[in-house]
């Protein structure tokens, strides 16, 4: 509550009624090493803002962590869904505090403009309470073709025709994630992902322009990926000859905006480079399936494991260490895609819940245990979530399992010549669930990124998406149920799309065995029966030379 003080103190100081803090930083990825809303709230989640006002503070987050928020900033905070920040009335006629360098103008714009005022902050006034040392240094590395399946130079093809179709000399690439897609580079600068700070300018002559750290590029410089003379900062900006730039609305902060547009005219859009980034080539879709046969023999190992281990408790901890270093015995595999949740009983039922050593629970025969994971490795992103048991449980759970179960596998078979957009392929993940009158608050899939994010979009399976499905995409299949401080179910896998013919299909990347023991067979029909047979045949046939006599023979009994 000090910080909170601090801050109170900083409102009167700039003559505001309140401060905005995002969990986004400057650079607006999920993932970062800088987390302001953390240091303020002590919310933890990947998404979510606060606000704070000299005699309140909200915190506005969505459907999955809706449990967490409350135990981690529940006393000091209030809790309020993300979709009330809409045109938010909560207060009224008040002047928020932002720093522009995190906020776009689309955002202040959807959220505080219709009943509030807004004041640019140039100083961010958590830094001035808490100041980050990110002291990283990792270079940036290039990855090429027969990674990537394709050339900088064909890239950047792409990005001048766009420009040229929309009578614009520049674009400027302001998400991190597109920038390492076009130039086919990486980095170390995200927690989770091979992310490389940076921002890009590209003309339509196909001229490019890096705004980076120029110590992380040398060894691109080196590589002749990029010369020195191309690695440009803010103030070049206004040098460059042209009219007209093309942002991104979402991922453009007001700050860079206001810079470009002292100079040139703006075009908002969507960064185009998110739709051609989406569509994976032959060679990434090859590498992602390499990837997915190295994770899910490490994470056979692990369910093997847990399902017959002698400990005689193995805690939360325990459990998510155990299957890194399954991940370890692989030489390809780098680091967590994403925090393990390894969450049993009632800590299950919190969608993104974090085990601590300080507070993780004993995983119990009694209950169930659900496990989300993710690797990076070279080259792949994975992301894979189980549900385990460890005796006989109540018809109820096992019901519900089930009915999780056949929304996981009517996403798994959707046909999407006539399903051909997320929000479809959701009635479909969900509609078992709500013969009973249940749901989860979250989205049925998102978009996987190429050794990069493992959250990416435009593509999504949401009950709003209406990205059209294309071949080549990766998306995750994940429904699930949650009773708060009882249980939590979830069954994923990662997908791709195939073509075959005229026929547009998914494809299953992730390969490892579904949960049995939970399954009430007699609500599965013969041709969900049949699909368990033939994926569990698969799972068998790809990954079963990496295991031990006693894990195949396991593996052997699932089929």
């Amino acid at each position: 509550m000090n910080k909170i003080k601090i801050l109170r103190n900083k409102l009167k100081l700039h003559n505001i009624d309140g401060y905005v803090i995002p969990k986004n930083d400057d650079y607006f990825t999920e993932y970062s090493k800088i987390n302001r809303l953390k240091i303020i709230s002590n919310f933890s989640g990947s998404a979510g803002f606060a606000i704070i006002l000299k005699n309140k503070n909200y915190l506005f987050t969505d459907g999955r962590y809706t449990i967490q928020s409350q135990i981690e900033c529940g006393k000091n905070f209030k809790i309020i869904g993300i979709e009330k920040l809409v045109n938010c009335n909560l207060f009224k006629n008040l002047t928020l505090g932002i720093d522009p360098k995190l906020f776009t103008h689309k955002q202040i714009k959807k959220f505080f403009l219709k009943f509030n005022y807004i004041k640019f902050i140039n100083e961010n006034l958590i830094d001035q309470i808490e100041k980050f040392k990110v002291t990283d240094t990792h270079p940036f590395f290039h990855l090429n073709k027969n990674i990537v399946g394709e050339s900088q130079n064909s890239k950047l093809n792409k990005i001048s025709r766009y420009l040229k179709k929309n009578k614009s000399d520049y674009l400027f690439i302001s998400a991190p994630e597109n920038v390492a897609w076009t130039l086919n580079i990486r980095g170390k600068d995200g927690p989770n992902t091979p992310m490389p700070n940076s921002r890009l300018i590209v003309s339509k002559t196909k001229k490019i322009y890096l705004m980076a750290n120029k110590i992380k590029c040398k060894k691109i410089i080196n590589q002749k990926i990029i010369n020195s003379n191309q690695i440009i900062d803010l103030k070049e900006i206004s040098k460059l000859k042209g009219n007209s730039f093309i942002i991104d609305e979402n991922t453009c902060s007001i700050y860079f905006e206001n810079l470009i547009k002292s100079k040139f005219k703006i075009k908002k859009k969507e960064d185009p480079i998110y739709n051609f980034k989406s569509i994976k080539n032959k060679t990434e879709i090859s590498n992602m399936i390499k990837s997915h046969i190295s994770d899910g023999a490490a994470l056979t190992k692990f369910l093997y494991w847990m399902k017959n281990s002698n400990k005689k408790y193995i805690t939360e901890i325990q459990a998510q260490n155990k299957l890194e270093k399954f991940r370890k015995q692989n030489k390809n595999y780098l680091y967590p895609s994403f925090d393990t949740i390894a969450g049993t009983g009632k800590n299950g039922a919190i969608v993104h819940y974090r085990a601590k050593p300080d507070s993780c629970q004993i995983i119990r025969k009694k209950d169930i245990f659900l496990c989300d994971s993710g690797g990076q490795y070279k080259y792949g992103t994975t992301d894979v979530t189980r549900t385990l048991c460890f005796s006989k449980q109540s018809q109820n759970i096992k019901n519900i399992y089930t009915k999780v179960l056949k929304g996981h596998i009517a996403v798994a078979t959707s046909d999407l010549t006539k399903n051909d957009i997320g929000k479809k392929i959701d009635i479909r993940a969900r509609k078992f669930l709500k013969k009973s009158n249940l749901d989860y608050a979250h989205g049925t899939g998102h978009g996987v990124g190429f050794f990069l994010n493992v959250h990416e979009g435009p593509q999504s399976i949401s009950k709003v998406n209406k990205v059209k499905i294309k071949e080549g995409m990766i998306l995750s299949n994940e429904p699930g149920f949650y009773k708060k401080n009882q249980f939590g179910i979830r069954i994923e896998n990662l997908v791709y799309v195939k073509r075959l013919n005229k026929k547009l299909f998914f494809e299953n990347l992730t390969l490892a065995p579904i949960e049995k023991d939970l399954i009430n067979f007699k609500l599965l029909t013969n041709f969900e029966k049949n699909y368990l047979f033939k994926y569990h045949l698969n799972v068998y046939s790809k990954i079963s030379k990496y295991l031990t006599a006693n894990e195949k023979k396991w593996l052997a009994s699932l089929i």
